[in-house]
């Protein structure tokens, strides 16, 4: 499978560990903040991102070229973090079942008390896993989402032909990304505000500057637009379209299997 510059963007530049380790290490050590940092370095703009993104499997996304969806019945939810994407499913497609996913224990602590505290367990579990090696059998979900995690993978081809193994024929994948602006100055103004603002504000709320130094490498590397739509179809996935939102900061993927 190919191997694209993103997949060798770790946290920490001197540590021996893989990106898979590294990256559940960092998560583990910023968790504790993870969501403060979320609403605040976006200025709450990822919760409407997130619920875009949503609407793409609530209702088939809107493609001209696929029938209209019921909403789906089980949605796995990879790189779920803190279940954020996890716990706005609940409020928006109702009867929908969701298994979130991720490497960092740590954040999936966070993501159990907020189910605790929102009375949803019974509607959404959490479990420790590898998107690369999802231990679902073939066919399992009805739609598959990844907010901000593909950026993460060790191996995005093998990542998304795993997701692609266990979405049911007909089913959907919905990616949520950052990307760049096409508008050149607000691309520098977006590129500024990655490399030095996010990074420091980090440093000073979660104590770790490496995390938001990562988050900056790892979004300059990563084939974006038209690279990742071949990308998609290279994988497998049909119906592939991209929807950029917020003048391009941030981008939805969506194929079907």
């Amino acid at each position: 499978m190919a191997k694209y510059t993103h997949d060798s963007i770790v946290p920490f530049k001197d540590s021996g560990l893989g990106k898979k380790e590294q990256v559940a290490d960092m998560f583990n050590k910023i968790a504790f903040r993870y969501d403060l940092l979320n609403r605040f370095l976006s200025g709450g703009t990822d919760l409407s991102w997130r619920k875009k993104a949503i609407r793409e499997i609530a209702n088939g996304g809107g493609a001209p070229s696929l029938p209209a969806t019921q909403p789906p019945l089980r949605v796995l939810d990879v790189a779920t973090g803190t279940a954020d994407m996890a716990i706005l499913m609940t409020r928006m497609l109702p009867g929908v079942r969701i298994t979130g996913v991720d490497i960092s224990t740590g954040m999936l602590e966070i993501g159990r008390q907020k189910l605790a505290r929102l009375q949803l367990s019974d509607r959404v579990e959490l479990l420790t896993g590898d998107s690369e090696a999802l231990g679902f059998p073939d066919n399992s979900f009805d739609a598959i989402t990844v907010a901000f995690g593909v950026r993460n993978f060790e191996n995005l081809e093998k990542g998304l032909r795993e997701m692609r193994r266990v979405l049911k024929p007909g089913g959907r994948l919905v990616i949520l990304e950052f990307s760049h602006p096409k508008n050149p100055v607000f691309r520098q103004v977006c590129n500024l505000y990655m490399r030095v603002i996010t990074p420091g504000i980090g440093k000073m709320i979660s104590k770790n500057r490496e995390a938001y130094s990562y988050l900056n490498k790892s979004v300059a590397a990563f084939p974006e637009g038209a690279a990742m739509i071949a990308i998609l179809d290279g994988a497998g996935y049909t119906h592939t379209r991209l929807k950029a939102l917020s003048l391009g900061i941030c981008s939805i993927y969506t194929g079907t299997k």
